[in-house]
């Protein structure tokens, strides 16, 4: 059988999920939320469509994901003042609580992938994984256009 690269990133992603279940589980955060948290740490305050766009997923799953870390008490949405269309969403002290713990968590994730790899292969693995990035992009913008 041939290898495939796409397989192989989607059983990686698969097992991405499986991990960050399990090491995430005591905090209450699932493979589906961390990724809200971590782009917040950095702009908190942002709205779910930035979220959506920046994170690659659809607005219907930012919403459920949103939904839960503010059922378990992670954000709260609001509006701002100067523009009620686009709720924005906040982390709350218990998510800034945890923050330290959920970086480390899912860090561990991208240690145990390079593990046994120098430096080198690292940057290299990550400049094809960026170019491999960029051509789905232009893809998929190439092709909305044509739509």
């Amino acid at each position: 059988m041939k290898k495939s690269i796409g397989r192989m990133i989607s059983i990686l992603h698969r097992q991405a999920q499986v991990y960050h279940n399990c090491t995430l589980k005591d905090l209450e955060i699932s493979s589906a939320e961390y990724p809200f948290l971590l782009y917040l740490y950095q702009r908190d305050g942002a709205s779910q469509d930035e979220l959506s766009s920046y994170l690659y997923i659809d607005k219907a799953a930012t919403a459920r994901s949103i939904n839960s870390l503010e059922d378990k008490g992670f954000v709260e949405r609001r509006k701002k003042a100067e523009d009620k269309r686009f709720n924005h969403v906040y982390l709350t002290d218990k998510a800034k609580d945890v923050e330290k713990e959920v970086r480390e968590r899912v860090w561990n994730w991208s240690k145990l992938l390079t593990d046994g790899m120098d430096e080198t292969e690292v940057e290299k693995l990550m400049d094809t994984l960026h170019e491999m990035v960029q051509k789905v992009e232009k893809h998929q913008g190439k092709k909305k256009t044509e739509e």
